[in-house]
């Protein structure tokens, strides 16, 4: 058994501040994190099965852990309903989509939500929510040509005399933070004093996030931060920075375009996501969300029997493809996502497996040798393919069939069926 030392942990951390630098950490945060490490490290036992570095990691996960807030923060609620959320943020940075997606994720726990259009400057900004709120199934109240502090008296009104649960205020936004910008919010929270005062910022932009964050609590005070545009290269940086910065607890992050896409936010998975090491927790998840596990355990019975036809295939895939794009998948898995920097995985390639076996017959789908070549023509042409994809496709699929074979005949043997898909 070793200690740690300045020497033994000096390589650790120069690549834990590159990984922090890398996903856009502010450069003070982080070498002020980094530092905060090193004093923690310093002097600690290391256990024979450990080395020096894999313990700087546990150490540095932890920091981050407890940087980021420890534990997930929830939302203020109000004791008598309805509860006001007042969502602010400038123009671009996705106010409106979670509105819509914040309405949704309400609906979910079967509470009955309002949004108030305040947004009277930008063209179409009311449309724009009112269109979302249709597609989340969710009453906007609007009035157009009143100003702000009137929309949201009648929308009070409004949902006094509905009995919802909650009201969710979409405030104007602007290119930049302007003084009148924030004398309209401050004259809204002064009158109406919401519950919730929720930041919405660009996960994307990174420093400049941390900069509006920054002059918003000056100016005007949040309750939380929402990051928008979390499913693309943005590791989640700008989350450590405006946390440390603001001290105000991130509560949502934004994953995909679609309604659905809105998480609660985990301080110890962005903390693993950060630094390269995935996210399985929220891959779990999204599988328990989109997985029949009915027609799992459907599928589980037909591989015992050694059946496994084209329509189980699409079936598959189109669960699949529910949980979002492959590349995003990829990145949750640990020691997986870091590997794959300038790497491209192309959903089209499932869009057109799926459209090949379209092309088929119940009966090709069902029985896969009967498919000559005359049959692989018209599948090729139905399908916008070549001949020789549709081939490929049907060779994979064999060999697939015969693991299927492997997997009944360990099923009928007695042996543990070690299945691929959630149960």
């Amino acid at each position: 058994m070793g200690t740690l030392s300045d020497e033994n942990i000096k390589e650790t951390l120069r690549e834990v501040r590159r990984a922090l630098l890398e996903a856009d950490v502010n450069y003070k945060v982080a070498k002020d994190f980094v530092e905060a490490v090193r004093e923690k490290a310093v002097g600690q036992e290391v256990l024979k099965s450990l080395t020096p570095g894999q313990l700087v990691v546990k150490l540095v996960h932890d920091q981050m852990v407890e940087l980021l807030g420890g534990a997930s923060a929830p939302l203020a609620r109000a004791p008598k309903a309805p509860t006001i959320i007042m969502v602010v943020g400038l123009q671009g940075s996705g106010k409106t989509t979670f509105c819509g997606k914040l309405a949704t994720w309400f609906k979910k726990k079967n509470q009955r939500v309002l949004m108030a259009a305040c947004d009277i400057y930008r063209p179409a900004a009311i449309d724009q929510l009112e269109l979302v709120g249709k597609q989340a199934g969710v009453p906007v109240y609007s009035a157009r040509g009143s100003k702000p502090l009137e929309i949201v008296k009648g929308a009070l009104e409004a949902a006094y005399k509905d009995v919802s649960d909650v009201v969710i205020i979409d405030t104007a936004g602007r290119l930049h933070i302007d003084d009148s910008l924030m004398a309209e919010l401050s004259e809204l929270k002064a009158a109406y004093k919401p519950n919730e005062i929720l930041l919405v910022v660009d996960g994307m932009t990174g420093q400049d996030a941390v900069n509006v964050s920054q002059t918003f609590q000056e100016r005007l005070g949040f309750d939380g931060v929402v990051l928008t545009k979390m499913d693309g290269d943005a590791r989640g940086g700008a989350a450590l920075s405006i946390r440390s910065v603001t001290g105000v607890p991130i509560k949502f992050v934004g994953t995909g375009e679609k309604l659905e896409a809105l998480e609660e936010f985990h301080p110890d998975r962005l903390a693993g996501r950060i630094l390269g090491m995935g996210d399985i927790v929220s891959l779990v998840e999204r599988a328990q969300e989109v997985v029949d596990f009915d027609a799992a355990a459907k599928l589980e019975d037909k591989l015992r029997r050694e059946e496994f036809t084209f329509e189980d295939f699409l079936a598959q895939m189109q669960q699949m493809k529910k949980m979002g794009p492959l590349e995003d998948l990829m990145k949750m898995i640990p020691g997986v996502g870091n590997k794959l920097q300038g790497m491209s995985f192309d959903d089209r390639a499932l869009t057109k497996i799926e459209a090949i076996i379209r092309s088929m017959t119940r009966n090709e789908r069902h029985r896969p040798r009967i498919i000559d070549g005359s049959r692989r023509r018209r599948i090729a042409l139905g399908s916008g393919s070549s001949v020789q994809e549709v081939n490929r496709l049907l060779k994979e699929f064999e060999g697939m069939q015969k693991m299927v074979k492997m997997f009944g005949k360990m099923g009928k043997s007695g042996k543990k069926l070690a299945m691929p898909f959630p149960r």
